[in-house]
């Protein structure tokens, strides 16, 4: 593979407010550092445009993305959402979306590709919530079945939190394979149905968590996916004040390098997203996510 390409836009910063526990900023720290230590070139970045309601409309309901757009979400929706409306972040969400769908048609060119964002699985056709606003994912699978780009899809989500959103939204579609491995008592209250759900005990670490996952892709090899999204959330860190499990960096980084080996020896081009992470120290947050893009470097490119 001599080609990477990773979506990033300004456009991904929208003002929620300093003291929100969902650190907005992540995004364009972790660009910065990436650049700065050379992990990235600049070439390799690119800036995605807004997403085309049409795009959305393969998912999302009209009626959902035109009040969204319009600021006429009601009092009730914008809490479950957990974040402030504004037109910054219409315009972020937008953004975002459209860098999942580059990625993904990139890494059917390229064999991998990422988005600095995404990963918004708690999105619903017709609502956000738990700080989704659109289901990027869902959207770029639709897309690439509408431009037959594509026929099967394997989604790793190993966010702490259960990809609620898309589980629902391909539970009638078998050509959709959708795993999921979060903690059991967390967030969701109620979770939807998954072709693969494993739920994990509140505190589990590094090596039990390795192990269940080892396991878990050797299932996954019977699906003969065309293209697999990762989510790669930084959540299930020690540190992490929503996650409740108790894996290390190292066991982070080694989760990626698993899950990237496995696209790579099975032959399957593969989208990175970032999905959630709310470290106490932001830091650990960005470096969490570094860490996946440098992962794609050193397993991808080596």
């Amino acid at each position: 593979m001599a080609n990477y390409r990773v979506f990033y836009s300004p456009n991904y910063y929208a003002d929620i407010g300093e003291g929100h526990v969902f650190p907005i900023r992540k995004f364009e720290i972790a660009k910065d550092i990436l650049l700065g230590e050379g992990t990235l070139r600049p070439e390799e970045i690119v800036a995605p445009d807004l997403v085309a309601r049409e795009d959305l409309l393969l998912v999302h309901t009209p009626d959902y993305i035109d009040r969204l757009s319009a600021g006429e979400l009601t009092a009730k929706e914008v809490r479950k959402l957990g974040l402030p409306w504004s037109d910054a972040l219409v315009r972020r969400s937008f953004t975002a979306i459209s860098g999942t769908i580059n990625a993904s048609r990139r890494a059917l060119v390229d064999g991998v590709s990422s988005n600095l964002a995404g990963g918004t699985h708690h999105a619903y056709p017709d609502r956000g919530e738990g700080f989704c606003v659109l289901n990027d994912v869902a959207v770029s699978i639709r897309l690439l079945q509408r431009e037959r780009l594509a026929s099967r899809f394997l989604i790793i989500d190993l966010d702490v939190h259960q990809g609620n959103g898309t589980a629902f939204i391909f539970r009638d579609s078998p050509e959709v394979f959708t795993f999921s491995m979060h903690g059991a008592k967390n967030f969701p209250l109620f979770k939807e149905t998954s072709r693969l759900d494993i739920e994990l005990a509140d505190g589990t670490g590094d090596d039990e968590y390795l192990e269940t996952l080892d396991h878990a892709l050797s299932r996954l090899r019977l699906h003969n996916a065309d293209i697999i999204f990762y989510l790669a959330g930084a959540d299930p860190y020690l540190h992490d004040r929503l996650g409740r499990l108790c894996l290390t960096k190292e066991g982070l980084k080694r989760r990626d390098e698993t899950v990237l080996r496995f696209a790579r020896e099975e032959g399957i081009p593969i989208v990175t997203t970032l999905s959630g992470g709310y470290a106490e120290d932001i830091a650990d947050t960005v470096d969490i996510h570094c860490n996946t893009i440098r992962a794609v470097k050193d397993v991808m490119f080596s």
